[in-house]
């Protein structure tokens, strides 16, 4: 996984957790909804990568 994906992806999370915390505090169900679903993404996202990298690892691992 590249740092910038790494990044791209943390900040997502981040913003998520801000929508979340933003929308308990004022109520808005709305809101809060969203940024647990960006925190699903993003976390979806991660695991992508991960498997990614994990075939890469093991066809980096096979080949002489």
């Amino acid at each position: 996984m590249g740092l910038g994906d790494k990044a791209k992806n943390k900040a997502e999370e981040l913003g998520g957790k801000g929508k979340e915390a933003a929308g308990r505090a004022s109520g808005d169900r709305d809101l809060e909804a969203e940024g647990k679903a960006d925190q699903t993404e993003s976390s979806v996202k991660n695991a992508g990568e991960h498997a990614k990298d994990a075939a890469k690892d093991l066809k980096d691992g096979l080949t002489p």
